[in-house]
């Protein structure tokens, strides 16, 4: 809003990013979408890596010391899991980065459009600037040749005046 039309809608700051909202991300808006992309992106916290080396860690400890046997050396299943969890977190992974991909572009258009039309509106308020600068130096010349006519004419009264002063007192 601006201070002399109170009544103007305010501006959408969202409006160069509307035009992207057509863009299916990869995996949909669903929540499969949603929960796979946050289980790929989990895979790759501090929280992830702590957990998997403490399973790990726990595995092989309770393997080796006798008090399980389930995956004795050179543990296969444990090699197994690893496997099964390298099948399914790497396309998570991928699929991920292609969401953010397309996120990101997105992104960088509605910036490059914003942009465009600030660049835009710099250049009309340039111009605007420009055409009121050349309506004020107008308006100073004239100004300036109202002034010099108003001396001149303020000079011609005072020399009628002296004159008609000067036959009024021969006159009398």
């Amino acid at each position: 809003m601006t201070p002399d039309k109170p009544d103007a809608s305010p501006i959408d700051h969202l409006r160069f990013h509307r035009g992207h909202a057509h863009l299916a991300p990869t995996f949909g808006n669903d929540t499969f979408a949603l929960k796979a992309e946050a289980f790929a992106r989990f895979f790759g916290t501090p929280t992830f890596l702590g957990a998997q080396t403490a399973i790990v860690v726990l595995w092989v400890v309770l393997n080796m010391t006798g008090v399980t046997h389930f995956d004795v050396y050179p543990f296969i299943l444990l090699n197994l899991a690893f496997s099964l969890q390298s099948a399914y977190a790497a396309p998570l992974i991928l699929l991920a980065q292609t969401r953010q991909a397309a996120r990101d572009k997105a992104q960088s258009d509605a910036d490059a459009q914003h942009r465009e039309a600030l660049a835009t509106a710099n250049t009309e308020r340039q111009a605007q600037a420009a055409q009121t600068t050349k309506q004020l130096m107008e308006l100073l010349e004239q100004n300036t040749r109202l002034t010099e006519m108003t001396k001149q004419l303020t000079e011609r009264i005072e020399t009628l005046t002296c004159e008609m002063h000067e036959q009024f007192v021969r006159k009398a």
